[in-house]
């Protein structure tokens, strides 16, 4: 299985100013197998040490975090000596030993010569909590769900995957059958690795929904095991709430559909809860559009999406007949799936902030709003074939952006600044000569 993160992966191994690695993601989005992979591929050897249930690695970074030490011990562990020249190192589930976290400052300092890669489940609520590290003093890689061009390498069509990158649309338009079929599945699919390989192989949506299950199953248990005992419920509602939340026509996050009389100051917790561990995107909003969009950030109002659109199908029950029906799947739940599908797509882009857009009065809305570094893109999603965009049209005369994108079922089409871009290539929202 193709990950675009290896590439990132093998750059880092290259660079000269590379620092230990901490790799973020959600569970089971492919952490462990990426690290095994990239060793595989770029090294002669790879020394593996999973820190969970591991008191012998508990003990060993108990004591003080001499580089030294540390290193004759990992070296007994791993039953051989490590080369720094040819070995990674890699800590896995790191955040159950803190001081391990804690120890990769002098892990550069001390030894930048070994190559060290960490990755853990719940790794973003270690970080939170104030584990020890000095900022700086370590690189980060977030990890995502397959995105749909990894989807289609995958499954298959790996030349179809490359013909996006090339940006031939009409070539595109003419195959577009072949886009709309695989973007269906990957609507039910989803990006979860398991998902995917059983769906590659076994082409069994059965199969596909019953391993969704299980990783929300598994999702459920790591509330009740790892976040704090007050939150547990206030979060099992905002996550089982996620779904009627994007199925509203407004998706703007309403406390009050959670419970009645709910107050931000009781769920606030719960939801950076889920954003840490890399369950949930929240997606602000923004009420004007200069650079950078951060600066115009209404912090108070968000969107939540899932971390990906094939669970989210799974907890609402998504039925397999209606791959069948044409393309009514994408106009399900209100569109839903489809804002879903764009926000995941947008948050494996590197370098692209996603916010949404408001002006004051809510009378104009604008699903999407990305800040490239370079420029302010707007982004209308639609559901279907249909390219009214009232609110599209309503920010351009306000703002005058340089080019502005609608996202639709529709064959692509670029006139006066305004673009129809196929969902299913959302993604080259971000490519410098898209923008010509």
């Amino acid at each position: 299985m193709y990950r675009v993160a290896i590439e990132k992966l093998l750059k880092w191994k290259e660079s000269k100013y590379r620092k230990p690695l901490i790799i973020e993601g959600a569970r089971q989005v492919g952490k462990t197998w990426l690290m095994r992979e990239f060793g595989r591929q770029a090294y002669g050897d790879t020394v593996y040490i999973n820190f969970d249930s591991n008191s012998t690695m508990a003990e060993l970074f108990a004591s003080d975090l001499d580089t030294d030490r540390l290193l004759m011990g990992l070296e007994l562990y791993a039953g051989r000596k490590i080369d720094p020249a040819n070995s990674l190192l890699i800590f896995d589930e790191v955040q159950e030993v803190p001081r391990a976290l804690t120890s990769l400052k002098y892990f550069y300092e001390n030894a930048p010569q070994y190559h060290i890669v960490c990755a853990g489940s719940l790794l973003g609520i270690a970080l939170h909590r104030g584990t020890s590290f000095p900022v700086g003093k370590v690189d980060f890689l977030k990890l995502y769900p397959l995105s749909f061009r990894e989807f289609l390498m995958a499954t298959g069509k790996e030349r179809f995957a490359e013909l996006l990158e090339k940006q031939d649309f009409r070539m595109i338009t003419g195959f577009k059958q072949t886009y709309i079929d695989a973007l269906k599945q990957y609507y039910f699919v989803g990006g979860m690795p398991e998902a995917v390989q059983c769906f590659a192989e076994s082409r069994d949506f059965n199969e596909v929904r019953e391993i969704q299950k299980r990783i929300l199953t598994a999702y459920e248990q790591d509330f009740s095991r790892h976040a704090p005992n007050e939150i547990v419920p206030r979060l099992r509602m905002v996550w089982n709430g996620i779904p009627s939340q994007l199925a509203k026509e407004n998706k703007k996050f309403i406390y009050g559909l959670i419970r009645e009389g709910a107050r931000a100051k009781e769920y606030e917790t719960a939801i950076m809860w889920l954003c840490d561990c890399g369950l949930a995107h929240r997606i602000t909003r923004v009420n004007a559009a200069g650079i950078p969009l951060r600066a115009y950030e209404d912090l108070k109002a968000f969107k939540l999406f899932m971390v990906d659109v094939g669970l989210l199908g799974c907890m609402a029950g998504l039925r397999q007949r209606t791959l069948l029906d044409g393309n009514d799947l994408f106009a399900e739940f209100k569109g839903a799936l489809t804002e879903q599908y764009v926000c995941q797509q947008l948050k494996t882009i590197e370098n692209l902030d996603v916010y949404y857009y408001t002006n004051d009065r809510g009378s104009c809305e604008v699903d999407f709003i990305v800040d490239t570094g370079e420029q302010i893109v707007p982004v209308e999603v639609k559901a279907e074939v249909n390219l009214r965009a009232k609110s599209l049209k309503t920010y351009r005369e306000k703002f005058v952006p340089e080019i502005s994108v609608r996202a639709s079922m529709s064959d692509y089409k670029k006139e006066a600044g305004l673009v129809n871009l196929p969902l299913y290539a959302i993604d080259q929202i971000a490519v410098k000569s898209f923008s010509l």
